[in-house]
């Protein structure tokens, strides 16, 4: 071949290397796997090498880089930007991963232009909220996990469930995904199926949905039930958390059913035994019962002897000492003895003392009084004048009146 030839063959060859840009997507055959598990590929048609880092490869959890690439392989493979020289073995960087993330946000597009469901899995919980894998990195705020509040997201760790797309940016990398879409749309279902067959009276299996201060909500399928504070059990409790607990199993009554409003009144305490119901059995005048004081009054306190069941000690029945309030000598919460005085079954009530049980302290006989005579006035007497008497008080003379008058009367005598 003269040098003429050869020159013109060179030329055609470099005018035959295509330019390799920023994001184009190109061909690579994998000509070797370094220490670090980078692939080294020949760029066809660039007459150059690249390097694809592991991190780059499109491997599943637990593969390694020789598990899914041999010398030999042809791979597409997407440009991510000029690393010049020979530095990391190629002139560029290159990227499997990307590619695959390429097609799965055009899907993604497609899905969510048609507002159609996706399945993900939750691979981490982390502050605000879940990461989802769709086949790119989904984030699901916690506002959009459920139509109510979750408290514990690790419990939706690792699980799959259905989304809807709410934001989709593949420039950005940012997916947006929501599962209370799903859960409401289902709950909604759910509801109106519900409230089909629910009727007063009946006794239904409900969850625990949420606690309040004023009772607990039981999600019946689809639709939650108040169950008022009043109506959790026949012991007196102040909070529903005391005795329930979210997620919790329980039976209900249906007590009534506003349509109008989708407002349903439950009670648990009725599906429960009723503590009266024996009580006459189990409780007799006389008996001396162990209590705890659960209410003061200012007629009296009330002390309850066993579950559910209270007895009143009124206040007269509290000390033998006169008091003017029960706090005085008791306090809620305070464990007592008590007697039964009285028990009325039908209207669920008890007479009880506590003074009954003490020793009535010993009473001070007091002396009688002695009865006052009155005499009556003596008659007014004429005072007495003779010398060898005195007068009376109650003259109003003198001696020297007496002795004057006397020898006035003897001179003249003479």
């Amino acid at each position: 071949m003269s040098n003429i030839e050869e020159n013109n063959d060179l030329l055609e060859a470099l005018n035959s290397v295509s330019e390799v840009k920023v994001g184009s997507v190109i061909k690579g055959e994998v000509l070797a796997i370094d220490d670090a598990k980078q692939v080294i590929v020949g760029i066809e048609g660039a007459g150059v090498e690249g390097v694809v880092p592991a991190k780059e490869l499109a491997l599943k959890a637990g593969e390694e880089t020789e598990d899914v690439v041999k010398i030999g392989d042809v791979m597409d493979l997407v440009v991510i930007s000029s690393i010049g020289g020979d530095k990391e073995g190629g002139s560029y960087l290159l990227s499997q991963r990307r590619i695959a993330e390429r097609e799965v946000w055009n899907d993604l597009q497609k899905l969510a232009d048609d507002d159609a469901t996706i399945e993900a899995t939750i691979t981490q919980v982390v502050k605000g909220g879940l990461v989802a894998d769709a086949g790119v990195r989904g984030f699901v705020p916690a506002s959009m996990i459920d139509d109510r509040f979750v408290e514990d997201l690790s419990k939706y760790n690792h699980q799959t469930l259905d989304f809807k797309i709410i934001e989709i940016d593949p420039t950005e990398n940012r997916l947006i995904l929501s599962h209370k879409a799903i859960v409401k749309a289902q709950r909604d279902a759910q509801k109106a199926e519900t409230l089909k067959t629910l009727t007063v009276g009946e006794v239904v299996t409900g969850t625990v949905a949420r606690l309040t201060n004023f009772g607990a909500f039981v999600d019946l399928g689809g639709i939650d039930g108040l169950v008022h504070i009043s109506e959790i059990s026949y012991n007196r409790i102040s909070k529903a958390e005391d005795v329930l607990s979210v997620g919790e199993e329980v039976k209900v009554k249906v007590l009534a059913i506003d349509l109008d409003k989708n407002r349903i009144s439950l009670s648990i305490k009725q599906t429960l035994p009723q503590p009266w119901d024996n009580v006459e059995n189990d409780i007799h005048v006389d008996d001396v019962l162990d209590g705890t004081v659960k209410r003061l009054t200012t007629f009296g306190a009330f002390v309850e002897v066993m579950p559910g069941i209270e007895g009143l000690v009124h206040i007269s029945q509290i000390s033998y000492t006169h008091i003017a309030t029960p706090g005085e000598v008791l306090k809620t919460g305070q464990a007592v003895q008590v007697k039964v005085l009285e028990v009325h079954p039908a209207e669920h009530r008890l007479a009880l003392s506590i003074k009954a049980l003490e020793e009535k302290p010993a009473t001070e006989e007091k002396p009688e009084k002695k009865k006052t005579v009155k005499k009556a006035a003596p008659k007014a007497k004429a005072p007495k004048s003779t010398m060898s008497g005195m007068p009376e008080e109650s003259t109003g003379f003198t001696l020297g009146d007496i002795l004057g008058k006397a020898l006035e009367d003897a001179d003249t005598n003479k």
